[in-house]
């Protein structure tokens, strides 16, 4: 093959991207190509860190020699249309789970071959691509996640791949100028995982200490494919304390899977016959929303949202809990709202533990909900995380940050009481 197109989309990087490495050998001239598509919604967090990610990606590709090209409108019909511009044979393309991203394959398909354009899928952006483990019995996907993990550990992973070292754009390429600066991207994700390499052994003592923020915080590159799943679980699947990381890994693959079977995953209830009668409270949902909710790690784990566009995943499960098992407000209200906000928002991951959280998903047990008094003394036990977020409280020592509302008011001016605490 002469010349082909590779279309990035969540597979940000040079290194281990099955799709770009296959394209590269097996073609003379490759144009890379990333489409900023309207129709997809992204917060001002995830833009920020996304122009960061292409930057670096665009250097990492002139280094070898090539470009990235960067268009705007609809992905099928600008990747067809700059296809055809620079005569390309073929177009490749990282495979992906969500509603959207199949019917855009789809549409792709179609498209190519009404052009008579090879069109070729790849693995990528999971370890074990969606599809590839079903259970006995003839289910289409896994429902339970131990089964999933037991299955996942067992098979086969597909080799991981070098960066390519060269490659050369066609004589026709369209004339496109960037101006790069590299921030972010693939390059800091490597760099956050060779320091992290070196912490993982104390990963399992460490990643619920909310006040330690003892996590990788490597999801935002995972999202964004800056770094590949695979190369991630390969290079930390041996190492001691691995197994509690790797497992998160997994669960990253499991919701894959889960959306991959059941697109509806955003809007409706996964457990059949679930629960859906949602209170309507907008003042209680706003409070939430804004960290105001008079329970101080709850409010913490929210105002960290608001701050960073990001938040430990242990106050995740805390916040969204409280919201649907303590307030009983609408898991997707609360769902949405992290995915506007979150620079890692990921359809399969956030929806999906949303609705395990709310007891609508695939928890085993759905009644289960996490008291925020006690999570609080557990993970955060001498309040620090509180005080942290939540500085009208900076003052108050101890763990008597956790239940201001027993101490005399002056203590706890400027901030609310709770909405609702039950400490059952």
């Amino acid at each position: 093959m002469k010349t082909a197109v590779v279309l990035f989309t969540r597979d940000l990087r040079v290194h281990d991207n099955p799709a770009l490495a296959e394209t590269v050998r097996a073609a003379e001239r490759v144009v890379p190509l990333f489409v900023h598509d309207p129709a997809l919604p992204a917060g001002d967090n995830r833009r920020r860190f996304l122009a960061g990610c292409l930057a670096d990606l665009r250097d990492a590709l002139r280094q070898r020699g090539g470009d990235l090209v960067e268009l705007r409108g609809d992905p099928v019909r600008e990747t067809v249309r700059l296809a055809k511009a620079v005569d390309a044979a073929g177009i490749a393309v990282a495979a992906d789970v969500s509603a959207y991203a199949q019917a855009r394959e789809r549409r792709l398909a179609a498209a190519c071959a009404e052009e008579r354009i090879a069109l070729k899928t790849f693995p990528g952006v999971t370890i074990v691509p969606p599809g590839a483990l079903r259970p006995g019995g003839g289910g289409s996907h896994y429902r339970v996640f131990t089964p999933y993990y037991r299955a996942w550990q067992a098979t086969s992973w597909r080799p991981v791949l070098a960066a390519p070292r060269r490659m050369a754009l066609p004589d026709n390429m369209p004339k496109y100028h960037h101006e790069s600066v590299s921030s972010g991207g693939e390059s800091d994700g490597r760099k956050r995982l060779s320091s992290w390499l070196s912490k993982l052994e104390g990963y399992l003592q460490m990643h619920d200490d909310l006040a330690a923020d003892g996590t990788s915080r490597l999801s935002p590159y995972l999202h964004f494919g800056c770094l590949s799943a695979r190369e991630l679980a390969a290079r930390t699947r041996d190492r001691p304390g691995a197994e509690p990381f790797v497992r998160q890994l997994c669960w990253r693959d499991f919701y894959h899977q889960v959306l991959f079977a059941f697109p509806q995953l955003r809007r409706r209830a996964y457990r059949p016959g679930a629960e859906d009668s949602w209170r309507a409270e907008p003042d209680a949902l706003e409070a939430w929303k804004a960290g105001q909710t008079g329970v101080p790690i709850v409010d913490a784990g929210m105002r960290q949202l608001l701050a960073e566009g990001w938040m430990h995943n242990r106050a995740r499960l805390i916040t969204a809990s409280y919201l649907t098992k303590h307030l009983g407000l609408d898991w997707r209200a609360g769902a949405d709202h992290f995915f506007d906000l979150l620079v890692d928002g990921d359809v399969a991951n956030n929806y999906g533990n949303w609705q395990w959280v709310a007891g609508t998903g695939n928890d085993t047990k759905p009644y289960r909900r996490f008291n925020p008094l006690r999570q609080a003394e557990r993970f955060d036990p001498d309040g620090v995380y509180v005080r942290r977020y939540v500085p009208e409280l900076a003052d108050i020592p101890g763990k008597a940050v956790h239940e201001p509302w027993k101490l005399p008011s002056a203590a706890r001016l400027h901030y609310p009481a709770p909405l609702h605490i039950d400490v059952r």
